[in-house]
Formats: C-alpha cells, structure tokens, sequence
C-alpha cells in the first residue's frame, strides 16, 4: 500500500512538474493535457485521474510554483509609514519578483484570458489589495485620488516593470526610482 501511494504521489508530482515546464515555456494557452501526459511519462487518462478539471490541475501548478519562489511581502511594505518609502520599498519587492519569475509571469499574463476564472479574479483583488496598501498612506481625495491610484497601479504592474527592464534594459533599482518619481508626480 505504501509503495502504491509514493508511486501515485510521484505520478502527481510529475503531471505538475510537467504542467509547470510547459506553462513557462509555451504558456497556459498552449499547454495541452496530451503534452502534460507526454512531458511526465503518463497517458492523458492518468492525467484526468489526478486531475478531474482543468481548476485543479492550475490550482496545483500555481501552488508548485508559487512554492519555489520569494514572494512580495506587503505585510513588510505596511510597516512603513512615509508614502514614498512604501512605494519604493513595495516596488522593489515587486520587481524582484517579476524579474525572478518573468517567463512565467509572461506567459501567464500573455494567456490571461485561457486562464481559470477564480485564477484571475484572485489576481485582480491582489493587485487591488496592493494598490490600496500603497495608496492609503497618500491620503489623497478626489481627481488626486483617481490620478494617484492609476499612478500606482500602472508603476506596480508586471508589464510596466517588463517594459522598462526587461526591454528596455534600466536596472531595476532606476525603474523604481523613475516609477516612484511618476507616483510621486501625480501625488502633488
């Protein structure tokens, strides 16, 4: 019995580990179960056996690589208190990220459409969550509100980052510094 429940634990493994392969070289759009099941030595019935749906077969990829990753901390980004500081710290936290995991991050966000409905409402209330965290401590009301939470929303995102690092080639530490300075533009 023993023997049979690390083999099946294996097998599980596998599938994710090759579904999360593909998802970061093909992207989740392309990723078919016949490649999942090619990829981890299985047939695409195993594949349907551990995973019923496509929603828990993401779930499980998202988890596995979730898992090998540092990911952003705004519970450290709320301890500071000045506005700008927080930014700067949060977009720091964030670009290390992207920068960490960008061909999946690319891939996924490329896909966004393909991907599970709860997947990406999830990700819109994070990134709400992050703009609110960043955007409360400029107290700001009104048309500043409006213009300083676009601000924000647009220095955190994953493609602004892409953008201005990835293509564009500034270090991350200047792209926080020329995000911040735009926030900041758009606080006063």
């Amino acid at each position: 019995m023993a023997k049979r429940a690390d083999n099946v634990t294996g097998t599980r493994q596998r599938i994710v580990e090759a579904t999360v392969a593909l998802h970061g070289t093909v992207g989740p759009a392309a990723t078919t179960v016949s490649a999942i099941a090619e990829a981890a030595g299985v047939t695409r019935l195993t594949v349907y056996r551990h995973f019923p749906d496509e929603d828990a077969l993401f779930a499980a990829c998202t988890a596995h690589w979730a898992a090998g990753q540092v990911l952003p901390d705004p519970a450290a980004w709320a301890r500071v208190d000045d506005p700008v500081a927080r930014l700067a710290a949060a977009l720091a936290d964030l670009y290390r990220f992207y920068r960490d995991g960008e061909p999946m991050l690319t891939n996924a966000g490329r896909d966004r459409a393909a991907l599970p409905a709860q997947v990406r409402a999830a990700a819109e209330a994070g990134e709400a969550r992050q703009i609110d965290l960043l955007l409360r401590p400029f107290g700001a009301r009104g048309a500043r509100r409006r213009r300083v939470r676009a601000a924000i929303g647009h220095a955190i995102s994953f493609w602004t980052w892409r953008s201005l690092c990835h293509e564009r080639g500034l270090p991350d530490a200047d792209a926080v510094r020329l995000a911040t300075a735009m926030v900041t533009a758009a606080a006063r």
